[in-house]
């Protein structure tokens, strides 16, 4: 049955290369060119893309986020990867995984080559099995069940078993390739086919004819009539490695074919600084020649005849021959099935070889820098916070046009790839960094209790007190998007709270969020604590930056929804603390001013359309349909040059109606808006829950029932009466950043919500994160251009507390009372 599924499947394959064959009469080149376009395709479980490839080879690649333009990929299967357990037979699920992951890659336009281990024991398998079959039936039948499964197997000669074991180990392989419409040859090779000139010529060639015409070379040492492994002066010059195991093979191979990348899979995780397994030791993410005195060898694996010493010696002697490598795990079950992708995709998988050290600390460096720095400033008295946070917003100031400059190169190089709207928040401009310097100013002083504050003191025994008392989080790590300003934001509220603090900006703020940054540490050392918010310059990916669990102990994403969802998916035990999109509506209700409405929306959606909090809905009652109000909101949008969307019930009253709106769950950071009519509050608020994203809805109206009703029902972030939505702001609330976003505190896909609500003026606190309910009119006219905060100013130590927890957390101490 498995030669008829080999034979049948090599049959389809010259079906399918013969025509090829036929109109081809040029060898195709190394490397391709680069197409316009990818094309996306996918089968099993595991999706590709056809790439565009095409690099010069001669020097290895420098950064991790190179592999994926890599065309040509050795994969060597170390014997721990391809044996079971028990030595004695194959891991045929991890076999198939590998060979899934190759098919993908080959599919991709990629030339895959396979150095395996396994013929050995696949062989002894297959000559065990002989052995126990050609005992006597009286010796079995004396012998017991019990004492025929403890029979004594002679030790079998690794030659012999390797001969029993290659006809095997190639035929299952040509049934695994087959199933994806790949065929696979196999070559046998010793040291004297690469000393040999014209054997190393013959065997070049050949590999270049399969890799040709799409054939996945599988090469193993021929341990039948291979000699033992003898002394030699390896790695003494580039053209100097003898083939004793497939570490050395597979670097030999590598080199000889010019190949992009050599993927080294064995049964641990990479190299670590000190033994696998030990308390301090710590994988080596990247690994640079010279390094090796910083590592401990441990002894060689429990199968086959190398260890991580000849697979290290291995590697660096591809890397000297311009080709990359990475050793990495194959056989963890919860990573085997992708590891191979993973690694031409570039994640942080492995140990990755490079010769490039780059200019700054790794991020696990800066890590360990944010944790002490943040120690640090934990125990520095608050006014000291507090000076630091003043001097950094006097820098703002100060350094006013080194800042704008900066910025004025990142929107040069935005111009024509950022959306307007993207282009708006990347922008800063004198008046937003004096805005910030206000905002700095005011978190410096409301949070002078931010460490150490006794919330609560309970007597549980004579002479012994509980107290609970707030306590700096840790290190945090904030991502965000296009917008330079947060990093001052972000820094001054970890500052006030002691935290360290991690930040990854996006690239198109870079020039803006280094000079930025570089004023932030600099308002840090006039008290030492320099380290204590590091900027992530490195080429990490976000995906990547999730998995250090040990380092980080809140993520905070500030940016798209798709960003959150992608970073909530990503993040390995580390809870995130994510928000909503900013799809805000306004209620104009039937019992509206005129004049209150239209000013109320044109400040919603006119004065800054890019932010989150601006208007994206607006929902008309029907009895104000050809009315002077409605008319006179429509005239005002036409003037502003909003592009209106009319929803579906709107669209149906209108003769001629503009374009109907797509999706009620947009949200546009534009002149564009979204009209739609309801019949009643009610209306309204079932339409605000099931388009809206809880962040700040509005109702207009000068009937005091209708506001209370929709106050009480609407479950958002902010819900207001007769102001705009741009109100929803930190600085309009006293609290010196943005929390008008619904939030939740999330370790897996289940958030924690709660809610903030004024009852008869006294706020209380329902839940840990949520909702604020404000109950009043900002002030007589409402627009977020009013300087009237004392409303919101009772909030500041709640909100402070419970919606942007200000990044502390809780912690009891007990003691006997003084």
């Amino acid at each position: 049955m498995l030669s008829q599924i080999c034979r049948s499947g090599c049959q389809s394959f010259t079906q399918r290369l013969l025509p090829w064959v036929q109109s081809t009469t040029l060898s195709r080149s190394h490397r391709v060119q680069p197409s316009a376009t990818g094309h996306v395709r996918s089968w099993s479980n595991i999706p590709f893309i056809t790439v565009p490839l095409s690099r010069t080879h001669g020097k290895s690649f420098a950064h991790r986020s190179e592999l994926k333009h890599a065309k040509r990929i050795v994969v060597k299967l170390g014997s721990a990867v391809v044996t079971r357990g028990d030595e004695c037979g194959l891991a045929l699920g991890r076999l198939a995984s590998i060979v899934e992951q190759v098919s993908v890659l080959q599919n991709q336009g990629r030339e895959m080559m396979l150095v395996t281990s396994g013929a050995v024991a696949f062989g002894k398998q297959r000559l065990r099995h002989e052995i126990l079959l050609s005992q006597s039936v009286r010796q079995a039948l004396h012998s017991g069940q019990n004492q025929l499964k403890e029979m004594a197997i002679p030790v079998l000669e690794a030659r012999a078993c390797a001969a029993a074991g290659q006809s095997g180990l190639m035929a299952l392989y040509e049934a695994m390739f087959t199933q994806y419409s790949i065929c696979a040859a196999q070559i046998l090779v010793t040291n004297l086919d690469f000393h040999d000139e014209q054997k190393r010529r013959n065997l070049n060639g050949t590999l270049h004819e399969l890799l040709r015409m799409n054939i996945v070379p599988i090469v193993n040492t021929n341990d039948a009539v291979v000699p033992p492994a003898e002394p030699n002066s390896d790695l003494q010059g580039v053209n100097v490695i003898s083939v004793k195991d497939n570490d050395s093979l597979a670097a030999r191979l590598a080199v000889e074919m010019k190949t992009d990348l050599l993927i080294v899979l064995s049964d641990v995780e990479g190299l670590f600084d000190s033994p696998p397994g030990s308390d301090d030791a710590k994988l080596i993410d990247i690994f640079y020649p010279g390094d090796q005195q910083s590592v401990t060898f441990g002894t060689k694996s429990r199968v086959g005849m190398g260890g991580m010493e000849a697979k290290v010696k291995a590697a660096l002697w591809a890397l000297q021959g311009g080709t990359s490598v990475v050793i990495a795990n194959g056989t963890h079950p919860k990573v085997s099935g992708h590891v191979i992708t993973d690694i031409v995709e570039g994640k942080k998988v492995g140990t990755f070889f490079s010769e490039v050290k780059p200019a700054g600390p790794t991020v696990e460096q800066q890590g360990e820098m944010a944790r002490s720095g943040g120690r640090m400033l934990a125990t520095l008295e608050p006014e000291q916070r507090a000076e630091i946070i003043h001097h950094l917003a006097d820098l703002l100031t100060d350094q006013r046009d080194e800042i704008l400059l900066a910025n004025k190169k990142d929107l040069e190089e935005a111009e024509g790839r950022l959306a307007a709207p993207l282009l708006k928040r990347l922008s800063l401009s004198t008046s937003k960094l004096n805005s910030l310097a206000i905002g700095l100013r005011q978190i410096a002083a409301s949070s002078q209790d931010s460490v150490g504050r006794v919330l609560r003191r309970t007597r549980i025994a004579k002479n012994l007190e509980l107290e609970q008392v707030t306590v700096p989080i840790g290190v945090l790590l904030v991502i965000f998007e296009s917008r330079p300003d947060c990093l001052p934001q972000v820094a001054a509220l970890a500052i006030a709270s002691g935290n360290g603090l991690l930040l990854k900006g996006g690239k198109e703020a870079s020039h803006s969020n280094r000079i930025l940054h570089l004023l932030t540490q600099e308002a840090l050392s006039i008290h030492g604590v320099k380290e204590a918010v590091q900027l992530v310059n490195t080429r990490e990916e976000v995906e990547d930056l999730c998995r250090l669990d040990k380092m980080i102990d809140l993520i905070i994403p500030r940016g798209s929804s798709q960003l959150v969802r992608d970073i909530q998916k990503a993040a390995k035990g580390i809870p995130v603390m994510g928000h909503s999109e900013g799809i805000c509506h306004m209620y104009v209700d039937s019992e509206s001013s005129v004049d209150k409405a239209t000013r109320l929306v044109r400040d919603s959606k006119c004065e800054y359309p890019a932010a989150c909090n601006a208007l994206e809905t607006l929902l008309i009652h029907r009895d104000l349909l050809r009315t002077p109000l409605f008319d006179q909101i429509i005239d005002m949008l036409r003037v502003e040059q909003v592009k209106i969307h009319a929803g579906p019930k709107f669209a149906s009253y209108l003769t001629f109606s503009p374009s109907e709106v797509k999706s009620l769950r947009t949200e546009y950071g534009d002149l564009e808006l979204c009209i739609e009519v309801v019949d009643s509050v009610q209306e309204a608020i079932d339409h605000i829950h099931k388009y809206g994203s809880s962040h700040t809805d509005v109702i207009v109206t000068e009937n005091e029932k209708t506001a209370e009703f929709f106050l009480q029902h609407v479950d958002s972030a902010c819900v207001f009466w007769n102001a705009s939505t741009r109100f929803s702001d930190g600085y309009r609330f006293g609290l010196a950043r943005s929390c008008a976003h619904r939030c939740s505190l999330t370790t897996s896909s289940h958030g924690l919500p709660g809610r903030v609500v004024e009852v008869e003026g006294t706020p209380e606190i329902c839940g840990p994160l949520g909702t604020l309910v404000v109950k009043k009119k900002a002030d007589s006219s409402g627009l977020s251009s009013t300087k009237s905060c004392s409303l919101f100013s009772r909030f500041l130590t709640l909100l402070g507390v419970a919606l942007y927890p200000t990044f502390m957390t809780l912690v009891c101490v007990l003691h006997p009372p003084a």
